[in-house]
């Protein structure tokens, strides 16, 4: 197949006796900003591993613009740019030495590239004599993401990007990726947070190293076709326990300060659901249809997997 930037077929990797991805499929188009969405545990990382040409698969097929990342590593590791989940730039050097580092690896300098990274790093440069260790959480995410950008890649692994940053410092990382995204690069982002998967083109949602479901994120929502309800009582801490034992439930789990309660699409099951509450205790009963996120979308999803 081609017209493809990365295309992943039938893949799978395990350490020793736990599958970390099992037969992984998915092809991601240029100049599209696609998310693998999944908790810790899910296989991302060991995904974007193999992806960086880091790691071999154990079989399966894994091609970037048409190189395969077992026989054309080199080639590959000259187009990518790939920034991990932990910080691993030097700590000891200053962020300008660093960005010149990783300029020198690539054969090219901040001067010949600036002009890609400027809106990044400018915000950074301000202390680019100061040790990359003494960075605050989101300068060390811009910092990082303007090393992944100074050799000009064509495609960009954001490993979990915005793990562990402020709320101000993700909205900030969404919306350069976003402007880095109109020049043409190819971006493969994997986060724990479901909210962000409205940010990108398409989504994978990946649990236990399987992929569950690839499609736009609207697809993903408007696919949900089950009654869904947020539920409040006087009795909250044993509401998701009497709401599992409920036989219209097909799943219940805590959202924010509700239960979210999924029955079939067909079910009107709030008169029944009242007098099951009242049976067991509870007072109060607030039950309101509401509409689903993706979140959602992936607890249904796993729950009908298993």
């Amino acid at each position: 197949m081609k017209g493809f930037a990365v295309q992943i077929e039938g893949l799978h990797k395990s350490y020793k006796n736990v599958v970390a991805l099992q037969n992984i499929t998915v092809d991601i188009k240029p100049g599209e900003l696609f998310g693998f969405i999944g908790p810790d545990g899910a296989g991302k990382t060991t995904l974007f591993r193999i992806l960086a040409s880091l790691i071999l698969p154990d079989k399966g097929k894994v091609e970037l613009m048409g190189y395969n990342v077992v026989q054309h590593y080199k080639e590959i590791r000259q187009r990518i740019g790939y920034m991990p989940g932990r910080f691993s730039l030097y700590q000891d050097l200053t962020v300008e030495e660093n960005l010149r580092f990783f300029a020198g690896v690539h054969g090219t300098t901040i001067e010949q590239n600036y002009a890609l990274i400027k809106d990044i790093y400018s915000q950074i440069e301000p202390f680019k004599n100061r040790p990359a260790g003494k960075l605050s959480g989101g300068m060390k995410q811009k910092l990082a993401l303007s090393c992944a950008l100074i050799h000009k890649p064509e495609i960009l692994l954001l490993d979990e990007p915005t793990t562990g940053v402020d709320a101000v410092s993700r909205q900030e990382f969404w919306h350069m990726l976003q402007n880095l995204k109109k020049s043409g690069i190819t971006i493969l982002v994997s986060t724990p947070y479901m909210d962000e998967a409205s940010l990108c083109d398409r989504v994978a949602l990946i649990q236990k190293g399987e992929i569950m479901k690839v499609a736009e994120p609207e697809v993903i929502i408007n696919d949900f076709d089950h009654s869904l309800f947020g539920i409040r009582t006087n009795k909250m801490f044993p509401l998701l326990h009497d709401l599992n034992e409920f036989k219209l439930t097909t799943t219940a789990y805590r959202f924010g300060d509700t239960i979210h309660f999924v029955s079939s699409k067909d079910a009107n099951p709030k008169k029944e659901l009242i007098s099951w509450l009242e049976l067991k205790g509870h007072q109060n009963i607030v039950i309101q249809p509401v509409a689903p996120t993706i979140e959602d979308c992936f607890i249904l999803q796993m729950n009908q997997q298993n």
